[in-house]
C-alpha cells in the first residue's frame, strides 16, 4: 500500500508532524522531490528537529528512509543532518539512496546566490541552497546523477566540459571565480566515498516492497501553490510538488498511490515572495506568527519570519484538488485558540467579480480577499483527543472549512507532539 503526504498551499502546513506520525504503520518512507531549501519541524521524544533532506520518519527503528531519484541531493547536507539526529541519541536510520538520484554541485550553491545578487530588488526570494540552478542543470542534460561518481574516466572528462561553460558565466556574467575542474574532482572523490553505502536501485527496491505488501509513504515538500506547472509560477520551486509526481520521483507507478493525505494549516502562511491573498499585515500577523507553529512561525530553513494570512478555502480547494486529496489532515488549529472572532477567505473579488476559482498569477495579483467572520472558542484545545470533546465552535470551524473546501477533513492536529491527533470519521 503507498500512500502520500503532501502540501496544500505554500509549504509549511505540518506535514513532518503528519508524516512522522504516520510513520508508525509505514515500513519505507520516501522523499520523492525538491531539495535542502525547505524544512519539516519535528517534535517527538527525542526533541524537536528540523529536517531538510531525511524524509520524516527516520525515527523509528523499524523503518527505511529513501532517497529518491527526483531529490535534490545535496550529498554534505545529507550527512550532516544524519550526524545531527544521532548525536542526538536518535538510533543510526536505514537510509538508501537512488543511484538517479541528482547531486547539487557546489556551484549550483553559488550559482543560486550569485543570481540572487544579480536581480537585486526583483529576485525570486530563494533560500540560496542551489535548487534552480541544479533543476535547471538537471533538464539541461548536465546534472551529475550518483552513479555517475562511480566511473571515473567518464566523471572527470564530464566535469571538465561543465566547468569550461559554467567558467563561461562566471567570468562574463557574474565576474566571480573560476570553477577549478582538479579541484571539483576532488570534492566529487569525497562525495562518493560519503555516498557509497547507501546507494541503491531504488525503483527495483521499492518494486519489490510493494509486490511483499509492505507500507509505503511518499513525503513531499512545500506544497500545491509552489508547483511550477500548477503554482504561483514563477514564485514557485523548480520540482513538482504533487502527488502524481511521488510516482517518478520514487520510480513506481501511478496507480499504486492509494492514499493521498493533504495537509492544510488552520491558518495560512507562507516564506518567499509571491502572490498571497489571505494575507495580513502588522500587529495582527505579529500575534498569529508569535503564537504559531511550535514556538513561532520562522521557516525551518532559513529562520526567516513567514508571511501570515488567514484560511484561504481558495486556495486551499484548488490545492486540495490539484494533489487528488482523499484525506485532509488539519493542523495547528490550537493555535487559533486565542481569537474572538476567525476571518476566512472564501472567495476572491478580482475586477469587481467575486470567484471560488483559483485564477493564474496575474489575476491573483489583483484578487482581494472575500472574508466570512465566524465566532472563536476562546480556549486551549491541547489535549483533547475526541472530536466530539472539541468546542462547539471548534467543530462549527472545522467543519465550515470541510465544506468550502469539498474534502473530507478526516484528521486534526492540536498540538506539535505526534499524539496531539484526532481522528475524524
Amino acid at each position: 500500500m503507498v500512500n502520500a503526504v503532501v502540501g496544500a498551499n505554500w509549504g509549511d502546513e505540518g506535514k513532518g508532524k503528519i508524516t512522522d506520525m504516520l510513520a508508525k504503520e509505514a515500513d519505507i518512507i520516501v522523499r520523492f522531490q525538491g531539495g535542502a531549501n525547505a524544512g519539516h519541524t519535528i517534535v517527538n521524544d527525542y526533541g524537536k528537529f528540523a529536517l531538510h533532506t531525511l524524509p520524516s520518519g527516520v525515527f523509528y527503528n523499524h523503518t527505511t528512509s529513501i532517497i529518491g531519484n527526483g531529490v535534490a541531493l545535496n550529498i554534505p547536507v545529507l550527512f550532516n543532518e544524519i550526524k545531527s539526529i544521532t548525536d542526538r541519541n536518535v538510533p543510526i536510520p536505514k537510509i538508501l539512496v537512488s543511484d538517479r538520484a541528482q547531486i547539487v554541485m557546489p556551484y549550483h550553491i553559488l550559482f543560486d546566490q550569485y543570481e540572487e545578487e544579480r536581480l537585486g530588488g526583483k529576485s525570486f526570494g530563494s533560500t540560496k541552497s542551489g535548487i534552480a540552478p541544479f533543476y535547471s542543470d538537471k533538464y539541461a542534460k548536465i546534472g551529475f546523477q550518483v552513479n555517475e561518481l562511480f566511473h571515473e574516466e567518464a566523471l572527470k572528462e564530464k566535469i571538465e566540459r561543465v566547468c569550461e561553460m559554467k567558467n563561461i558565466l562566471l567570468e562574463h556574467l557574474y565576474h566571480k571565480p573560476l570553477i577549478d575542474p582538479v579541484e571539483l574532482l576532488e570534492t566529487m572523490h569525497e562525495y562518493r566515498d560519503m555516498v557509497a553505502p547507501y546507494v541503491c536501485d531504488v525503483s527495483l527496491y521499492l518494486d519489490k516492497a510493494i509486490k511483499e505488501g509492505k507500507n509505503i509513504l511518499l513525503e513531499g515538500q512545500l506544497g500545491t501553490l509552489k508547483d511550477p506547472d500548477h503554482g504561483i509560477y514563477p514564485m514557485v520551486t523548480s520540482s513538482s510538488t504533487l502527488a502524481a509526481y511521488g510516482a517518478i520521483g520514487a520510480g513506481i507507478p501511478p496507480y499504486e498511490i492509494k492514499k493521498i493525505i493533504t495537509v492544510c494549516k488552520a491558518y495560512s502562511s507562507a516564506v518567499g515572495a509571491g502572490a498571497f491573498v489571505s494575507e495580513i499585515f502588522g500587529e495582527e500577523a505579529d500575534e498569529l506568527r508569535r503564537r504559531g507553529g511550535d514556538g513561532g512561525e520562522y521557516g525551518a530553513t532559513t529562520g526567516r519570519p513567514r508571511r501570515m494570512g488567514w484560511f484561504d478555502c481558495v486556495a486551499s480547494k484548488y490545492g486540495c484538488r490539484l494533489q487528488g486529496t482523499t484525506d485532509v489532515a488539519f493542523t495547528v488549529l490550537d493555535v487559533l485558540g486565542y481569537l474572538e472572532e476567525i476571518p476566512v477567505c472564501v472567495g476572491y473579488e478580482i475586477d469587481g467579480e467575486i470567484t471560488t476559482n483559483f485564477p493564474v498569477t496575474g489575476k491573483l495579483e489583483m484578487a482581494k480577499p472575500v472574508f466570512e467572520i465566524l465566532p472563536g472558542w476562546k480556549e486551549d484545545i491541547r489535549g483533547i483527543h475526541k472530536y466530539e470533546d472539541l468546542p462547539e465552535n471548534c467543530k462549527k470551524y472545522i467543519e465550515f472549512v470541510e465544506e468550502r473546501i469539498g474534502y473530507p477533513i478526516t484528521m486534526v492536529s492540536n498540538g506539535p507532539g505526534r499524539e496531539d491527533i484526532i481522528y475524524r470519521k
